[in-house]
């Protein structure tokens, strides 16, 4: 494979970092596939470039002369410290590390909104009834291990142009009473209890603590996935409650962000928990809480909302953030 980056045959590096998954592919030109996709554990790397390596040596390649990165991370400056994550790197260190001409890295929440206008069809999964304008800003929000949030706006130009944010940790209010209690729980451990704090894999583990502990139960050390598959079957009251709460949780922190941007284009739902849910997630009390806004409840009734199925949503983004638009 060629590593000359201004060659048509030029290939790439792209990739996508949570806190619990680091996602890797390259791609060769400018409008090829993904090649030699892989998901290697975050926890396993001491920081990006050891994983960068790693990933390389799985698939047999140099690494190429380009590359971007997405990162559930605010990136600011050179020095990066991921909030989920033990990761600590400099940004150009790691490019000098890995022998890179270009090393692009950008917020995970902002290479999602870049790949939005490219999602179509079965890409989407509509939830409710909407109708997007197609002019107007569109909102991304996504709990995994944290909750990520951006935007995407149209300049006076018509260019679309992503807007990367920290809105997962935005102050969580409560929407009824039990709710109000819940977040009382929380309180007692949490100064200031922002939506990830409910509304992500640690927020279903924290909301299973919470009401176990109302209801005075018996708690067990149950992982995120393990409270999902619990709620789903309804095996266990406290995880099916603290399923359904997440749900709804998350349709008022979608309806908050809705209304701040005017997201009348639409809302997308991504993350590693919603698309797991299956047809769950369409039955539950997302939509309601998401329409639940007094006075504003047409305006959001007007607005669609979407879970996002496309595969590799964020290697998209991070492809377009090297002017490549994956096949």
């Amino acid at each position: 494979m060629s590593t000359d980056s201004s060659s048509a045959d030029a290939v790439r590096l792209i990739g996508d970092i949570g806190g619990t998954n680091a996602r890797f592919a390259l791609l060769r030109g400018s409008c090829g596939p993904m090649l030699s996709a892989h998901t290697l554990a975050t926890a396993d790397f001491a920081d990006l470039g050891a994983a960068v390596q790693a990933y390389l040596a799985r698939v047999g390649q140099p690494a190429p002369l380009e590359a971007a990165i997405a990162i559930a991370n605010p990136v600011e400056g050179d020095q990066l410290r991921m909030t989920n994550s033990r990761w600590v790197f400099s940004i150009e260190a790691t490019r000098q590390q890995l022998g890179l001409r270009r090393l692009v890295m950008l917020n995970d929440w902002e290479a999602m909104a870049l790949a939005a206008p490219a999602l179509s069809g079965d890409d989407l999964e509509p939830i409710g009834a909407g109708v997007a304008v197609d002019t107007a800003p569109r909102a991304l929000i996504g709990p995994g291990t944290g909750l990520g949030v951006s935007a995407l706006v149209r300049s006076r130009e018509g260019e679309w142009v992503p807007i990367a944010g920290e809105g997962g940790h935005v102050t969580l209010a409560p929407g009824c009473e039990r709710e109000a209690d819940i977040l009382r729980m929380l309180w007692r451990e949490y100064r200031h209890v922002s939506a990830e704090r409910l509304v992500s894999g640690m927020g279903l583990v924290n909301l299973y603590q919470a009401i176990a502990r109302l209801g005075a139960r018996p708690e067990e050390p149950l992982t995120p996935a393990e409270i999902c598959e619990r709620g789903l079957a309804a095996s266990d009251a406290a995880c099916e409650e603290a399923l359904a709460r997440f749900c709804s949780w998350l349709g008022n922190v979608a309806g908050n962000l809705a209304l701040t941007l005017g997201a009348r284009g639409g809302v997308y739902i991504g993350g590693g928990i919603v698309p797991r849910l299956g047809d769950y997630f369409a039955r539950s009390g997302f939509r309601e809480a998401f329409e639940a806004k007094g006075r504003f409840h047409d305006y959001l009734a007007r607005i669609p909302t979407y879970v996002i199925r496309a595969p590799q949503p964020a290697l998209v983004g991070a492809a377009m953030a090297l002017g490549v638009h994956p096949a």
